[in-house]
């Protein structure tokens, strides 16, 4: 069917087309589309037009522009999960049928800064525990993970143990109970440190989870900054009208 013998917008006719064509693997996952001008010519529409229709796609991430390089479909993401719930890295990993892991980076126990202080809402002389780690899917890393707590929510040999989970060691002595978040989502680009850890390439976008963790009477009682690869990784919420 010819793209014209649609009433809607043309540039809403694209996005369909295009999308079909990446469902039907006519365009595969990482591989370049067309050139505008062989695409325009192949749909039988304006480069305005085409160019609208790709911006849009790129603000879904169904797309990729690259300055000087082209225009790529990009992967769909393996793990997804509504940010209304508080949901572990592992529980995603799972529902996806894989295997979670973790690789432990570093561990330090120093003085609170002055965000940390703001933060917790702790002394001066409390001790901060930072966590490093990676956290892997089928042993591929896709994951990077900074955890702040205070040493004294913590059993002493935590840190020792390494693998356990923080959740779990929290609530441990019954005093604590997680019982919700607050999530701030920052997209990033290349990330000098992150992105050779996680293998992602320049080309690749990483989401940025900061959430801070409250338990039942309100104080935070973790500070989590997780770096998620974006060809991996999308997160949704439902809103309700009101």
């Amino acid at each position: 069917m010819s793209i014209k013998a649609d009433h809607r917008h043309l540039y809403l006719q694209v996005i369909d087309r295009i999308k079909s064509d990446i469902d039907k693997g006519v365009y595969q996952e990482n591989e370049k589309l067309p050139s505008e001008f062989e695409l325009s010519k192949e749909l039988g529409v304006s480069r305005a037009t085409l160019r609208e229709a790709l911006r849009l796609l790129e603000e879904e991430n169904i797309i990729v522009r690259r300055h000087g390089v082209g225009t790529f479909v990009n992967p769909k993401p393996v793990f997804t999960s509504g940010i209304e719930q508080l949901s572990s890295i592992s529980s995603m990993i799972e529902n996806a049928g894989m295997t979670p892991g973790t690789i432990f980076i570093n561990a330090t126990q120093d003085v609170p800064t002055e965000d940390d202080l703001h933060r917790f809402q702790c002394c001066t002389n409390d001790q901060v525990i930072t966590i490093e780690r990676v956290r892997t899917a089928d042993g591929e890393p896709v994951v990077y993970c900074v955890d702040k707590v205070l040493a004294k929510y913590l059993p002493s040999d935590y840190v020792q143990k390494k693998e356990v989970s923080i959740f779990s060691s929290l609530e441990q002595s019954g005093d604590i109970h997680v019982a919700y978040a607050v999530t701030y989502i920052d997209p990033v680009g290349f990330h000098e440190q992150v992105s050779p850890i996680l293998n992602s390439g320049r080309e690749t976008a990483l989401l940025v989870l900061k959430q801070l963790h409250y338990d039942d009477n309100d104080r935070v009682v973790l500070y989590s900054k997780n770096y998620f690869r974006a060809d991996k990784f999308s997160f949704h919420v439902i809103r309700k009208r009101v």
